[in-house]
């Protein structure tokens, strides 16, 4: 409750004259609409300086985080300017050893507080992931390569959307799974590929293109929590062009394909629609003739992988000084201090290694992903971590 806003101070020198005459605090404080503590507050204030006390005081704190003395806070300026390249530890750094008397000296948060107040932080871009797609192979073996993307979706009969997600081998175009999911989450496609590879074994190489959940544009490298995955499994990863759809062709064609003999018309809800895929599956795998396959159906080149999966094989880094399990926020903790790194590999254990004073290098599996300085707790990526044998830039 608060005191009519009309003229506050004349309301509280009513209250206070009559508090004077004798009258109740708690009645009074009903009548004035105000709580008993607002009203004893005034009253105290009143009694221990008199009408100055019935004033409003400033809501400003007594002491302001970040602030100095102003010779302070210029000397911190003028050593900026005079190393343009120094950032807060250093510059705090410089002010210790010159002012050795200091008796608190400021914190680097200060420091870097005052520096950006005045225009003296150069601001860093994000560094955005583009893709660009990767090397592309031909194979002429089974399980040397398999493809994989969403068909794209369509409504089914009970107003939902069906998301099917599609994996095939490249040689034999053998259709290994078409899958009615709700969405193109993570957790879902996980799972769907989890139970396609516990029927045919591990593919050395899987394409994709660049969408979600195969990639995930802001991460690290472009890479998601699939294609992690897929990485701790030793398959390695090729990824189409941007807006290159051909050159997953063989793939979009049997989408075609799929459109015409599974979805029209669509099923009325999911357990329908995974019928008909079924039914397509065993349709195009066993009795269709493909011309491209000299008039031979998939099932006729197609062999189970030899490469069982067996879940995820253990990680051991014994070139390294320390093995962390980057936390569920994608951070990696050392010494206390949190530094930032990705949280496509949150659960995952890296290697770090300590390759100059407080410099690490953190690597994934035998693949060395970047370094962070200890100081200034900030991960700086290498440029290109996984070689030419995973993930190379395609040239243009």
């Amino acid at each position: 409750m608060t005191w009519k806003e009309c003229n506050k101070m004349d309301q509280k020198l009513k209250f206070v004259a009559r508090l004077l005459e004798g009258e109740q605090m708690a009645s009074l404080c009903r009548e004035f609409n105000i709580s008993r503590k607002t009203g004893y507050k005034v009253w105290n204030r009143y009694k221990e300086v008199g009408l100055e006390g019935l004033n409003d005081r400033s809501r400003r704190p007594y002491r302001q985080a970040n602030q100095l003395p102003f010779q302070l806070e210029s000397q911190i300026i003028a050593f900026k300017k005079e190393k343009p390249h120094w950032g807060a530890p250093k510059i705090r750094e410089l002010l210790r050893r010159k002012y050795p008397n200091i008796q608190h000296l400021p914190a680097t948060s200060t420091v870097h507080a005052i520096l950006d107040r005045n225009g003296l932080v150069k601001k860093r871009k994000n560094k955005r992931y583009k893709a660009r797609g990767t090397q592309l192979n031909h194979v002429t073996q089974s399980n040397d390569l398999w493809c994989a993307d969403y068909k794209g979706e369509f409504l089914m009969g009970n107003k939902q959307y069906c998301y099917p997600l599609t994996i095939t081998d490249y040689h034999s175009r053998f259709l290994l799974n078409c899958e009615a999911l709700e969405s193109t989450r993570e957790s879902l496609a996980i799972p769907s590929f989890e139970k396609t590879f516990m029927e045919y074994g591990l593919p050395k190489v899987i394409r994709t293109d660049n969408g979600v959940p195969f990639s995930s544009p802001n991460a690290l490298y472009g890479l998601s929590k699939l294609s992690v995955w897929w990485l701790r499994l030793g398959i390695q990863i090729e990824r189409i062009r941007p807006g290159h759809p051909q050159e997953n062709g063989r793939h979009e064609r049997m989408h075609l394909t799929l459109k015409k003999e599974a979805t029209k018309p669509a099923g009325r809800n999911t357990l329908q629609q995974q019928q008909k895929f079924e039914d397509f599956i065993y349709e195009y795998n066993f009795e269709r003739p493909h011309q491209a396959l000299e008039m031979k159906s998939p099932s006729e080149l197609y062999s189970r992988s030899p490469k069982i999966y067996r879940g995820l094989p253990n990680i051991e880094y014994n070139m390294h000084d320390k093995e962390i399990t980057v936390t569920s926020c994608g951070r990696i903790c050392l010494h206390g201090k949190k530094i930032n790194f990705s949280t496509v590999f949150a659960g995952q254990l890296v290697g770090i290694k300590e390759v100059h004073d407080q410099i690490w290098l953190v690597s994934f599996m035998h693949y060395d992903l970047g370094y962070f300085d200890e100081e200034s707790k900030r991960f700086e990526p290498l440029m290109d971590p996984f070689g030419s044998k995973v993930l190379p830039m395609s040239s243009e």
